[in-house]
């Protein structure tokens, strides 16, 4: 009998599948505003594992636009605080492309654009001797943005060239920029520039010829200065830390006409925004437009009530048609109602044939982002008065329910529940929130307010006034007092304050443009009297004055 034989077993390969090795990103940060960023750049931004930073790109680009939990590496100084050299941030930044692993994005964030004088080469070549893909996203240069920002056109009628001239690169020929009417745009360290703008006199370009000098440009920090070409030295003085800039040429005597950025209403002022840092953002935003920076100090901490019963109840009673209104009286109300729902398993869905008030259009808003449309929003002052001013009494013939829900603060004010009892209205009001004082801020922030460093303090509340004076003190005589409303003004003055700025609706953008109607006013008084601005906390003992 023939044996058959068994077919030999054959091992089945698996087919490996490749790997997307890490990507670097080299990101233009712009020369100094935030806002400069492009929007390819920020997109990369927000999807970066890792973000490599150097000198003027600070880590606060990276917290604007970037996940929390990015790793961000320094590559503008070593451990003892020495410069890093071309080399050295190379190989950092392939050690992190490494790290992050396959798939993973580094950006790779460089000072003004990429191209220009950062050392882009050397980083792009060990990329490539890494086998690293890469991109390159061109951003906004000083060499434009700068004179821009100080009202200067580096081109005009008369004007042939533009020529940009590196101080700190050795063997620059400065005669070819001596003849002519051409505009020299000059950058490097300031000591750089000093000795450069001394060669450029010495090759013969006219003693006379109009020199704009521009220290931090693009940042509310920026000064800027005209002088003649004989007499930078002077100017320059004091200044050898500062990031600096000159141009040489003739359109410089436009920055009288052209001048937009250190005209700004607010700009250099220092306003203190007492308020939790969730709730600050678009007052930051609206101050950094007219040229002020803030600092956000929290006074109040918002957490959950003590005991959720209430709450749950009132819920399930909404979910259920027990009321006919519910009205919010700030955001943290529409955040903690929203909250407890999420939590719960409801959604917007649940408001379906409720009517709903906001005390204002922040109020409105905040719902809005929830899907929900509020039926009542005052339409003259935005608080509790307001609302009551609009607020329909209870009428048993076209109202089936006579109850409604107030969700609040622990410490809020009888006000409106009185009003709406008086209208005929059964009244819920639940504690959907505590607010407790926050801790004290630093010493140093203690100091400023005090002392007078800010020129400006922004009260959104009457409980910002009470806990900032609680935890940090009175501000200073010479600090502007802004408030949101009239009884927020009326705490102010409780607390000895001098109310300066009176919002003319309740909102924190219109309590920031009213304080730059302020500081246009501050302006215009100059102007008539023929005396420089002054910012506010320029008015205190000149010893007690910060460094601008």
């Amino acid at each position: 009998m023939t044996r058959s034989r068994q077919p030999s077993e054959q091992t089945v390969s698996t087919p490996t599948v490749p790997t997307t090795p890490a990507r670097v990103a080299f990101v233009g940060a712009g020369p100094g505003d935030p806002g400069l960023m492009t929007v390819r750049g920020r997109d990369l931004l927000a999807a970066a594992d890792a973000v490599v930073i150097d000198r003027i790109s600070r880590d606060d680009v990276v917290l604007r636009h970037a996940r929390p939990d990015v790793e961000v590496i320094d590559a503008g100084h070593g451990e003892q605080g020495q410069e890093l050299t071309h080399a050295v941030r190379a190989k950092l930044l392939v050690k992190a492309a490494k790290a992050v692993g396959p798939g993973g994005l580094v950006v790779r964030l460089m000072d003004g654009d990429p191209s220009l004088w950062g050392g882009l080469v050397e980083e792009v070549r060990a990329c490539r001797r890494a086998s690293l893909s890469f991109d390159v996203v061109p951003g906004v240069s000083a060499v434009s943005a700068v004179p821009t920002y100080a009202g200067i056109p580096l081109t005009a009628k008369g004007t042939s060239a533009v020529h940009i001239v590196s101080a700190d690169l050795p063997g620059v020929s400065w005669p070819r920029y001596a003849v002519g009417d051409d505009t020299v745009v000059v950058l490097g360290g300031t000591a750089a520039i000093r000795t450069g703008l001394r060669a450029l006199a010495a090759a013969g370009r006219d003693a006379d010829t109009l020199v704009s000098l521009t220290f931090n440009g693009t940042t509310v920090g920026q000064t800027s200065h005209v002088v003649t070409l004989d007499a930078v030295d002077d100017t320059l003085e004091g200044h050898d830390d500062d990031l600096a800039m000159a141009v040489v040429s003739s359109t410089v005597g436009l920055r009288d006409e052209l001048s937009w950025f250190e005209t700004k209403p607010l700009f250099g002022w220092k306003v203190l925004v007492p308020r939790t840092q969730a709730q600050a953002g678009t007052m930051v935003d609206r101050l950094a437009g007219y040229g002020a920076t803030a600092d956000v100090v929290p006074t109040i901490s918002v957490e959950p009530p003590r005991t959720p019963q209430q709450m749950e109840k009132a819920v399930k009673g909404l979910v259920t048609g027990r009321y006919e209104w519910i009205g919010f009286t700030s955001v943290n109300a529409v955040r903690a109602v929203r909250e407890r729902f999420e939590e719960l398993g409801l959604d917007a869905r649940a408001f379906a044939g409720l009517k709903v008030a906001a005390v204002g259009g922040v109020t409105a808003e905040a719902l809005r982002e929830w899907g929900i449309n509020a039926d009542l929003v005052p339409s003259g002052e935005q608080s509790a008065a307001g609302l009551l001013e609009e607020w329909p009494d209870f009428d048993e013939l076209l109202d089936p329910i006579n109850r409604v829900l107030l969700p609040r603060a622990d410490i809020a004010t009888e006000t409106l529940v009185a009003g709406l009892r008086d209208m005929g209205w059964e009244v819920d009001d639940v504690t959907a929130y505590r607010t407790v004082r926050a801790a004290p801020p630093a010493a140093e922030i203690r100091d400023a307010i005090k002392g007078g460093d800010y020129d400006a303090v922004v009260f959104t509340s009457s409980s910002t006034v009470r806990n900032l004076v609680g935890i940090a003190g009175k501000p200073h005589p010479a600090t502007v007092v802004a408030c949101i409303g009239p009884a927020t003004a009326k705490t102010a003055q409780e607390h000895g304050l001098r109310v300066d700025v009176l919002a003319p609706e309740a909102s924190a953008l219109s309590l920031v443009d009213a304080l730059a109607g302020h500081g246009v006013g501050i302006a215009v008084a100059a102007a008539e009297s023929g005396q420089p601005v002054q910012r506010p906390s320029d008015k205190r003992p000149a010893s007690r004055r910060r460094a601008r």
